[in-house]
């Protein structure tokens, strides 16, 4: 009697995603090199099944562009060769928004799903596979049957690799899920590896393990859009190889979809999953320095016969810190809840219909993930990402003012914790502009937002230091290792990024108030090498505002101290219904008669990339004639002695103007920063100073005064648009 071979099950399951925001030609790029070719070679093995989790700003984006593709998918799924994993729609980590926004976005997608593939959703892929046990009943509550982790979830959880073959059931509050444990094994040698060790691999646990379930659940870019993958996957012919050899072998490698298994198996046992995501998640939201330190500990106890042992209980940080250490992702969130509960009280205020539809689905466009973290990718330093979110999110609170009847020019002030760190901010809104200032931080101006193109002229980002900058001045000490760690790639796209590697001492918004030495140079200024003679950058000022029916102006003060001596600044911001123009007057008392200080009103203009000539500076009108330009938005400007400079973005149709009532000087530079991305090393564009100054001399009272008019004039976008309003400019 001959013995029989021990099957295993596989679930080959794969994750397709681009972000709201990506530029075309990377969506166009990624089709190009692995969704549709990954597809022309499944279709060629009929016994072959799997699974797919397509994000929705993705198939959005292919629905668009490329029907025919959604239709092929639609007949797999038909056929029974594709089980299609829904989702939260927008892709967001769904520890992030608030429960009824994830079960909202989830059900959502689901019925898209349904309607364009015919498809029947047992299952969701949850972004970055970042989890917390709450998710659990919102999964369930939303219509999800089972959802795929990482091993290391389970690990967490004291499991061990023998146990972690087939699936578990998890519950929050009575609500039942099944979760299977995506194998980490897999996801290195796919498609890294030869063919034939998958097979061995499988023919190893099956062995051991008879029945077992094996779950390869990975990005589906890794077939041919990750760097040097293309010719790799395909035109090597790893994928085909991979693709016959689990032919070859079906008769004990039962190919299978996620659903079939959970028909025919039965659960492992219960789990109670902690706060987890994938290892190298948890080791990106650490601080750079502990990060090192971390790596360090980590590889030098590798080689330690008691490392495996103890590896399964060694974990790095916790997602929701990307939100402390970068300030930037918190402005965003602390942006998004604001919208999300706006939506929630319109909904209980009796609020529907087609305008409210419009708004909820622009708040979970802002919900997206990958503008709110940053890892081995682009992330939060891509400024198109960020401006994508806050894009959405102001076009959601434009169709809300329309939904809430506010169609005549206002004006409005609001003081509250807007950011949820225990102190006030002071948000200044109109129908045009929308300004939220920080008081306890220097009295900034730390959101500006455009309503009629949706842009926050303030999306910018602090330069500060990385764990992998070390990387990229000397090296990785370890050497290369495998080409599965993408992010341990040292590829500079451009020359001389070390010399971009420069950290700011502030966050890089507007109304930065420096007092310098007279005579300090903007290179100094630049490069961060001009003392600080005052106490005025990140101190707190006290608020109060002054109202009137159609103006309100924030005033600010301090008294603080500069050079050596005590003095009091104060800064009004005042903005009319109706108005697209900030006037922002200084008082300065207090100051040493007699003396001279140099007195700069820091203002930063995210949004408005250098490198284009239809991006410049000009100097105003000249007698009516044509305004002289000054070069591109990323020029280092030294004017002297004038009162008016522009930035203006033709190709987003707006002119930011800065007109003073004293001559003054201008400096300008941009703010470059350096990060890693899946192509390699590359430094980002971030945003444009102006920075204003003047050589401030006291009048007999010791005072001293200028006013500031800043003008956002976005006439040639308007005419643009079909409707001004709501149509977003990214």
């Amino acid at each position: 009697m001959l013995a029989m071979t021990p099957t295993i099950q596989l679930a080959f399951v794969l994750h397709n995603h681009q972000p709201v925001g990506n530029f075309d030609g990377v969506f166009q790029q990624a089709y190009s090199e692995s969704y549709k070719p990954f597809l022309d070679l499944f279709e060629q093995y009929p016994s072959l099944k799997i699974g797919l989790h397509t994000s929705g700003p993705l198939m959005e984006w292919l629905d668009a562009h490329y029907p025919e593709y959604l239709d092929r998918l639609a007949a797999l799924v038909g056929q029974g060769r594709i089980e299609i994993l829904g989702g939260a729609f927008y892709e967001p980590i769904l520890t992030m928004i608030p429960s009824r926004d994830r079960i909202g976005q989830i059900q959502s997608y689901t019925r898209w799903l349904e309607n364009r593939l015919g498809a029947t959703i047992q299952g969701m892929w949850v972004a970055e596979r970042v989890w917390e046990p709450s998710l659990s009943g919102d999964l369930v509550d939303a219509g999800i049957r089972y959802t795929l982790l990482d091993d290391a979830h389970f690990k967490s959880a004291g499991l061990v690799d023998e146990q972690l073959f087939g699936y578990f059931v998890t519950e929050d509050d009575g609500r039942v899920l099944c979760v299977f444990p995506g194998d980490e094994r897999l996801r290195y040698i796919i498609p890294f590896d030869d063919p034939h060790r998958t097979i061995e691999y499988l023919g190893q646990v099956a062995a051991r393990h008879p029945g077992a379930v094996a779950v390869f659940a990975d990005d589906g870019e890794k077939f041919g859009a990750w760097p040097e993958t293309y010719q790799h996957v395909y035109d090597n012919g790893w994928l085909r190889r991979l693709f016959d050899l689990l032919t070859e072998n079906q008769s004990w490698i039962h190919v299978s979809t996620p659903a079939e298994i959970l028909d025919r198996t039965s659960p492992l046992g219960k789990i109670y999953l902690p706060a987890a995501s994938y290892r190298e998640m948890t080791e990106w939201v650490l601080p750079a320095e502990q990060q090192n330190n971390y790596l360090a500990s980590r590889h030098g106890l590798e080689h330690d016969s008691r490392w495996p042992h103890v590896a399964p209980f060694v974990r790095g940080g916790f997602w929701r810190n990307f939100k402390v250490k970068y300030s930037e992702a918190n402005e965003m969130y602390a942006r998004m809840m604001g919208v999300s509960r706006r939506l929630q009280t319109a909904i209980e205020g009796g609020a529907n219909g087609e305008t409210i539809g419009y708004a909820r689905r622009e708040l979970y466009r802002g919900q997206c993930n990958c503008a709110y973290w940053h890892g081995a990718f682009g992330g939060i330093y891509l400024p198109h990402l960020r401006n994508a979110v806050f894009n959405h999110l102001i076009a959601a609170e434009n169709l809300l003012d329309r939904a809430a009847g506010r169609n005549a020019p206002w004006v409005e002030a609001n003081v509250g914790d807007w950011n949820f760190d225990a102190r006030q901010e002071v948000q200044l809104a109109s129908d045009r502009l929308s300004v939220l200032l920080s008081p306890a931080e220097g009295g900034q101006m730390v959101e500006l937002d455009v309503k009629s193109i949706c842009l926050n002229l303030l999306a910018t980002l602090t330069r500060r230091p990385e764990a992998y900058h070390g990387k990229l001045l000397y090296g990785l000490a370890d050497g290369q290792r495998h080409a599965a760690v993408i992010q341990d790639r040292i590829v500079c796209k451009q020359e001389g990024l070390s010399e971009l590697l420069r950290y700011d001492a502030y966050p890089r918004k507007s109304l930065i108030d420096h007092f310098y030495t007279v005579g300090v140079t903007r290179e100094a200024v630049e490069r961060g090498e001009a003392s600080e003679l005052g106490d005025f950058v990140l101190a707190p000022y006290e608020a109060r505002l002054r109202r009137n029916p159609d103006r309100i102006q924030v005033q600010m003060t301090r008294t603080g101290r500069a050079a050596g001596h005590s003095l009091r600044v104060t800064k009004g911001i005042t903005l009319d219904a109706g108005g697209s123009t900030l006037e922002i007057a200084y008082l300065l008392e207090g100051l040493p008669i007699g003396q001279e200080l140099l007195f700069a009103v820091e203002f930063n203009a995210a949004g408005m990339p250098s490198g284009a000539d239809d991006r410049y500076f000009h100097g105003g009108p000249r007698d009516g004639g044509e305004p002289e330009r000054f070069g591109q938005l990323g020029a280092r400007l030294d004017q002297s002695d004038t009162k008016e400079l522009h930035l203006v973005d033709e190709w987003l149709g707006i002119d930011v103007g800065f007109e003073v009532n004293r001559p003054t000087g201008f400096w300008t530079f941009p703010i470059e920063s350096v990060s890693q991305s899946e192509g390699g090393f590359e430094g980002v564009h971030q945003s444009v100073v102006v920075m204003p100054h003047w050589r401030v001399l006291a009048d007999e009272q010791g005072r001293w005064s200028v006013r500031i008019l800043m003008s956002i004039d976005t006439s040639l976008a308007e005419r643009r648009m079909e409707k001004p309003a709501l149509v977003g400019a990214v």
